[in-house]
């Protein structure tokens, strides 16, 4: 398992790579930072010259140059089915809109055969992505048009969603105690 540090306009990044793959990408201080890291046990090697990782270094940059890159390199994350399934649908959100929780509960629910999906368990997976920014989870909102479950950070999402020119009137912060 390899790893780099770039710096990006939301902070440091750290990515992660099996060597050809994409495995991680997380805002330094995010929730669950790091996470298929932990569980390795492979040895961890920083290494900055990974052609997987200039790739993914350069989608970075298009992207916050105001860009609509296209992911062409490997990128893969691990975890369960469910949630793969969750990050699939995830990168079918289109660059400048969001959906819903509950939209995705709909989608998965649907293509399960279930007669419904929880929009918290939705809400578990998008915030276990293991690849932040390029797997778009900040493009998901609360039903109510609330920022709520951003593993970054809310003024992360915040900064995102405005870079891709979503429209920010319609969207609040919950007060912490609230209900959401």
């Amino acid at each position: 398992m390899y790893t780099c540090k770039i710096n990006s306009p939301v902070g440091v990044l750290t990515l992660s790579s099996s060597g050809d793959s994409l495995t991680g990408l997380w805002i330094e201080g995010q929730k669950y930072f790091g996470s298929n890291l932990k569980n390795s046990t492979e040895d961890i090697i920083e290494k900055k010259s990974l052609p997987i990782f200039s790739a993914a270094e350069k989608w970075i940059m298009e992207y916050f140059d105001g860009k609509k890159p296209e992911i062409n390199f490997p990128i893969h994350a691990c975890g369960s089915n469910f949630r793969k399934n969750v990050w699939d649908i995830l990168c079918g959100i289109p660059y400048g809109q969001v959906i819903t929780y509950g939209d995705i509960a709909k989608q998965i629910s649907k293509k399960t055969g279930k007669s419904s999906m929880s929009a918290q368990a939705v809400g578990g997976a998008v915030g276990h992505n293991p690849i932040s920014i390029i797997i778009p989870c900040h493009r998901v909102v609360g039903a109510d048009g609330s920022l709520t479950g951003y593993a970054g950070g809310i003024k992360v999402k915040t900064a995102l969603l405005k870079l891709e020119n979503v429209s920010m009137e319609k969207f609040y912060v919950p007060k912490k105690g609230s209900a959401l």
